[in-house]
């Protein structure tokens, strides 16, 4: 009945952010600069872009309340895209048409990747705030392509090196969602073992696709398998990554069990309940940790989204807040909404007071991250230092 009633709540939520945030009234500078936002708002990731696109909205008040972009308000257009490829396509057109500047976008890869080429042709600056596959960088769907969150070849490399210096794993097995994230992600952590010249076996490898949620059959394999160590690779944050972390409590997986990076939340960890004990992760941000605790944009940002929602913004949200942050200070040091102009000053460049402190952003749009091992005690991340 509990997820009854969650899925229920989930659908309505979605319903509800999936059209146009509240605006202010808009100064004499003109009409409201629109910015359209796709995340899935229904489904098992739908708590999760929800959340996002409220970070972006609470980012959008802060801004406004400074002065908005060039004298005008920021209003936020959003859009369902049901963790489905073909259901993005259609709300890409969708905002394409509805005059928006900027989309910013992603959850899931797929997704992500087949919006890339129709807001490319529409002359629309298209930034991807969470979804991690390394071809969304390759310049194929978009050549102005610019991402906030991790790469998987980045995350890769942090759970190569947990798994080779520190657990020192001989045993590894894999529960992998089969698609491009995360066929990727695996890849990139096998490549960086590679590198790392770390000589273990490879005991078990079960696929799943990404609406899964019954990984019984796939546990009792693994057991068998006695692997030192599991990886468990879900974007599904709202239902797939949090039975994984309670199925294998339940079935006595043995060894450790350690999530890929950005896959564990605190509301993955609040549905998996007291079986995320002892799981191990990374992460690029965290609210109350420095240097993020003492950095006052961040501080803003979380006070804002605690005001308008009641809760306190995870690494999804921030980097949702950041990816709009970040296109607002272009615009407004260019003095233009242009897309081609804004994607040259992001890609390469430097930004000071973002949410996640001063950042970098690669030449090919990657912003550059710091990762934070941790481990879940007592139901609560704790950062390892």
């Amino acid at each position: 009945m509990k997820l009854i009633r969650t899925l229920l709540t989930t659908a309505a939520l979605g319903l509800a952010l999936a059209g146009t945030a509240p605006t202010q009234a808009q100064p004499a500078g003109g009409a409201p600069v629109k910015v359209g936002t796709i995340f899935p708002l229904s489904g098992g990731a739908g708590p999760q872009g929800q959340h996002v696109t409220q970070a972006i909205q609470a980012m959008a008040a802060v801004i406004n309340e400074s002065g908005g972009v060039m004298g005008r308000k920021i209003e936020i257009v959003s859009r369902d895209d049901e963790s489905t490829p073909a259901v993005g396509i259609s709300r890409a057109t969708e905002l394409a048409s509805a005059g928006v500047s900027v989309v910013i976008e992603g959850w899931n890869s797929p997704v992500t990747l087949a919006m890339q080429p129709v807001l490319a042709r529409a002359g629309i600056l298209d930034i991807t705030a969470i979804s991690k596959a390394d071809p969304i960088l390759s310049g194929e769907g978009n050549p102005l392509a610019v991402r906030l969150n991790s790469s998987n070849s980045q995350d890769g490399a942090v759970i190569a090196n947990y798994i080779a210096n520190v657990a020192k794993a001989k045993r590894v097995a894999f529960l992998t969602e089969n698609d491009a994230y995360g066929n990727g992600a695996q890849a990139s952590i096998e490549a960086e073992l590679k590198k790392l010249n770390h000589a273990y076996e490879k005991v078990a490898e079960e696929k799943f696709p990404f609406a899964q949620a019954d990984f019984r059959v796939a546990m009792t394999n693994v057991r068998a398998a006695n692997p030192d160590l599991t990886v468990a690779i879900n974007a599904n944050e709202g239902l797939g990554m949090p039975a994984i972390i309670r199925q294998a409590r339940q079935s006595r997986l043995p060894g450790a069990l350690v999530a890929a990076v950005g896959t564990v939340a605190p509301s993955v960890i609040e549905v998996a309940g007291d079986a995320a004990n002892g799981l191990i992760g990374a992460d690029i941000y965290f609210p109350a940790v420095e240097p993020f605790a003492s950095n006052p944009a961040n501080q803003r940002f979380v006070a804002k989204t605690q005001e308008m929602f009641k809760y306190t913004p995870d690494k999804f949200m921030a980097l949702g807040a950041t990816a709009l942050q970040v296109w607002a200070m272009a615009a407004n040091e260019l003095k233009t909404l242009e897309r081609e102009a804004i994607a040259k000053r992001i890609r390469g460049g430097s930004f000071k007071g973002t949410v996640m402190g001063d950042v970098t952003f690669e030449p090919n749009g990657q912003l550059s991250s710091q990762h934070y091992l941790f481990t879940v005690q007592g139901g609560k991340m704790v950062v390892q230092k």
